[in-house]
C-alpha cells in the first residue's frame, strides 16, 4: 500500500521535472570544514542545519554557521507519521513543498550540518541526505563532524535566524532505487537480497527493543551492522571508504550483493544506507523506510 502510494505520487511529479543542469561543487558525500570555509558564499550553495533545540535552548540562535538556514530534524517535518507508523517520507507533494521553502532550487548544493555530537545525532543528518536522494537530488553532502568541526577548525559564528528570500523550484523526482517497500522485505529472502539490521546488537537478539515497535526480534536472516560502527564519538567523523568496506566485508556482505539496510524507524538504518551506498560506493542499496516498526505492526510478519 505505501509503495503504490508513492509510486502515484512520483507519476504525478515526475510528469513536471525539471533535470538540474548546474555543475556540482562537489560529488562527495562527506566534506570538512575547511572544505566549507573555502565555498562557503558560493552561488548556489545553501547549508542546512539540522540541530535540534532543547527545552531551555537552541543551538541555532546561539550560534550558527553564516548564512545557514534552520530545518530541524525532528520539527521540520523531515519525517511524518503514515497509518499509523513513525518516521516515514511525507508524501511527495508535501515534503516537496517544505524543500522548497528552504529557497532549494533542482541545481542548488545543499551541505547539511548536524551537531557532531554522535552516531544517532548524525543520523539526523543521513536520513535528510537520504530524503534527498530518493527525490532525486544528488547535489547534497553533510559537513563531516558537523558544527563540533566547523567550530574547532575557527569557523565564523552568526546568531541572526536566515529566512529564504523566496521558495526554490525544487521538484521531487522520487527514485525506486533507494526505497525498499515492506514487500520487497517479504521477498528479500528469496530473491538473495540481503538485509542488514543497522540497530544496537540488544535489540537485534532480542534483548530489547523500541517502544515504537511491536515484539523484540528482527527480520529473518538479516545480519547485524549497528550504525554506531559508522562513526567516531571522539573525533564526531564518519568512517572513510576504507573503513566502511571492511565494515561491510566483516559483515559478511560482497560488492555486488543487493542490500537492504533497516531499523527501527529508518533513522539508524539511514547511517549503514549511506556507509554502504555513498562512502563504501556499493550500487544497489535501499533502505527500508518503515523498518521494523511498520514491519512487526503485522503480527502475521514473522520475527526472529
Amino acid at each position: 500500500m505505501r509503495l503504490s502510494i508513492i509510486s502515484v505520487a512520483f507519476a504525478i511529479v515526475a510528469a513536471f521535472a525539471v533535470p538540474a543542469s548546474a555543475e556540482r561543487l562537489t560529488d562527495a558525500p562527506l566534506v570538512d570544514a575547511a572544505w566549507l570555509q573555502d565555498h562557503l558564499g558560493s552561488d548556489g550553495l545553501i547549508v542546512l542545519d539540522t540541530r535540534a533545540p532543547t527545552d531551555d535552548a537552541n543551538p541555532y540562535t546561539a550560534g550558527h554557521i553564516p548564512g545557514a538556514i534552520w530545518a530541524p530534524y525532528g520539527k521540520f517535518g523531515w519525517r511524518a507519521t503514515v497509518d499509523g507508523v513513525p518516521g516515514q517520507l511525507p508524501e511527495i507533494p508535501e515534503i516537496e513543498g517544505r524543500i522548497k521553502s528552504l529557497g532549494i532550487n533542482d541545481d542548488t548544493q545543499v551541505i547539511i550540518v548536524p551537531a557532531g555530537a554522535s552516531s544517532s545525532e548524525f543520523g539526523a543528518a543521513t536520513r535528510v541526505y537520504w530524503t534527498f536522494k530518493v527525490l532525486g537530488h544528488d547535489n547534497v553532502t553533510i559537513l563531516d563532524g558537523g558544527m563540533r568541526d566547523w567550530q574547532a577548525a575557527d569557523g565564523a559564528l552568526e546568531t541572526e535566524m536566515v529566512i529564504p528570500q523566496q521558495a526554490g523550484n525544487f521538484t521531487a523526482d522520487f527514485r525506486p532505487q533507494y526505497y525498499a517497500s515492506t514487500e520487497e522485505v517479504a521477498a528479500a529472502e528469496d530473491n538473495g537480497v540481503r538485509l542488514v539490521d543497522g540497530r544496537p546488537v540488544d535489540q537485534f537478539e532480542g534483548k530489547a527493543k523500541s517502544p515504537v515497535v511491536r515484539a523484540p526480534g528482527t527480520i529473518p536472516g538479516a545480519i547485524n551492522l549497528p550504525q554506531s560502527r559508522f562513526y567516531n564519538a571522539e573525533t564526531a567523523s564518519f568512517v572513510n571508504q576504507s573503513e566502511a568496506q571492511s565494515l561491510a566485508s566483516d559483515a559478511g556482505l560482497s560488492e555486488d550483493d543487493e542490500t537492504i539496510a533497516f531499523c527501527n524507524t529508518g533513522h539508524w538504518a539511514s547511517i549503514a544506507w549511506f556507509g554502504l551506498s555513498e562512502v563504501d560506493g556499493k550500487e544497489n542499496v535501499k533502505m527500508y523506510d518503515g523498518s521494523l516498526a511498520e514491519w512487526a505492526s503485522d503480527e502475521s510478519r514473522p520475527l526472529e
